[in-house]
């Protein structure tokens, strides 16, 4: 199979954050055939489309990171039932100007831990209606609300409940799936 670069965000702006556990081990648990990047976004200003006729650097440089990866991982806590502020904006600066949608027709996938027991299945409903509106093919299947626990998931990546890890390693085999079937169908230069 192809090799497919993938960009991830992690939707949490904290160091110690649980999704930025959780992104470690599901790059660790992602196939080869994966390229895995983070593309972060702590430097971005607040949106205004008034930058719209001239980006700042900070927002050039995340457009540009995501004009070189092939599909997007969201990585994201749960904030209020909904997705941080931070991740809203990234998104928002990923969507403008009117008509350079940096998600258009880009594969995703969205996935989240919390210490509460539902994980983030709001948030990842909020998420998935924006990254509809960006018109990003979304992996619907399979759903993943990590409910994380103290030493689920060590600082490097590696996830210490053996059911969790097999699930996490399913979930990046799905996704690497599912991007191949959408580049089939909606290949980059069409």
């Amino acid at each position: 199979m192809a090799t497919h670069k993938v960009g991830y965000l992690i939707g949490s702006l904290a160091k110690g954050s649980i999704n930025r556990k959780l992104a470690n081990a599901l790059v660790k648990l992602a196939p080869p055939e994966l390229e895995m990047a983070e593309i972060p976004f702590r430097d971005l200003p607040l949106y205004s489309y008034d930058y719209d006729a001239d980006f700042p650097p900070a927002a050039r440089a995340f457009k540009d990171a995501l004009a070189a990866v092939e599909a997007v991982l969201f990585v994201t806590p749960e904030y209020n039932r909904s997705i941080p502020g931070g991740l809203k904006n990234a998104i928002d600066w990923a969507s403008r100007p009117y008509g350079k949608n940096s998600f258009a027709r880009k594969p995703s996938a969205v996935i989240g831990a919390s210490i509460g027991a539902i994980g983030t299945a709001v948030a990842q409903q909020s998420l998935r209606s924006v990254l509809s509106f960006c018109n990003a093919p979304q992996m619907n299947a399979p759903e993943a609300y990590i409910h994380f626990t103290p030493g689920l998931i060590a600082d490097n990546g590696d996830v210490t409940v053996e059911s969790t890890e097999k699930f996490l390693s399913n979930y990046m085999a799905q996704f690497h799936m599912f991007i191949a079937r959408v580049k089939q169908v909606l290949p980059k230069d069409a």
